[in-house]
């Protein structure tokens, strides 16, 4: 009962705000619209090179859109790189939201994953990894450990910002990149996230020299480190 007072709506406003202004000035991509079984449609972006090495679904972080700076540039370079990108709009609450109240919002942050997939597989992708950041990395984190078939092949997370939840429960390769002078949250916890990744095969941490949260002007270092170790976690059938 306290839970569920104290808990914030998601804002739908601010959501369709954000896709408001960039459908107003997309020349990248293709807007897609995913239904949620509550009727509610959320944005994903979603763009396709001549001849797709595979797929990628792309999660921003907290209260932030699809193509919000850092993920507009992710979106756009990967794509050049020859993944197919699906940017997807995740759960947003009002910009007073702490980052527990966000807590609430990983079901529905679960759902809108696996609608991205089922979207990519019905596209006959096979070969699908997640690169999230910051909070979208901690919702990628918990759709991979409660989802019976996350039906992806590898995790690419930038900058989380807590400790990973049950990683026994994730068995494809991942990568843990961030910056050297990332958020304090994300650089403390970097040593138990190593030990903990560097259990399942092919998997790395990478730091980014130089870099902050949002890798401004080391975003060329960070497309770098995720295309290689794509290069080896995903294969053209």
């Amino acid at each position: 009962m306290a839970c569920a007072a104290v808990a914030q709506a998601q804002d739908y406003a601010r959501e369709k705000r954000w896709a408001d202004d960039i459908l107003a000035t997309l020349v990248v991509g293709d807007a897609v619209w995913l239904a949620q079984a509550n009727g509610h449609r959320f944005l994903g972006l979603y763009t396709e090179p001549a001849k797709p090495r595979g797929a990628i679904i792309l999660a921003h972080g907290r209260g932030w859109s699809p193509d919000y700076e850092l993920y507009g540039v992710l979106r756009t370079k990967l794509a050049e790189a020859g993944y197919t990108t699906l940017s997807i709009q995740l759960p947003v609450l009002d910009g007073t939201a702490k980052l527990v109240d966000y807590i609430q919002t990983y079901p529905d942050a679960r759902e809108r994953f696996q609608l991205a997939v089922d979207f990519l597989k019905a596209k006959g992708y096979k070969d699908i990894a997640i690169v999230s950041h910051s909070l979208g990395a901690t919702m990628a984190n918990q759709y991979l450990i409660k989802a019976p078939d996350p039906g992806v092949k590898a995790w690419v997370f930038i900058g989380i910002i807590n400790g990973l939840e049950e990683m026994f429960r994730i068995k494809v390769p991942v990568l843990d990149i961030f910056g050297s002078r990332d958020w304090d949250v994300t650089r403390w916890g970097a040593d138990e996230r190593r030990a903990q990744i560097l259990k399942i095969r092919g998997s790395q941490q990478v730091v980014v020299p130089e870099a902050e949260h949002f890798f401004e002007g080391r975003e060329d270092a960070l497309l770098q480190a995720i295309t290689a170790f794509l290069a080896g976690s995903l294969r053209r059938d």
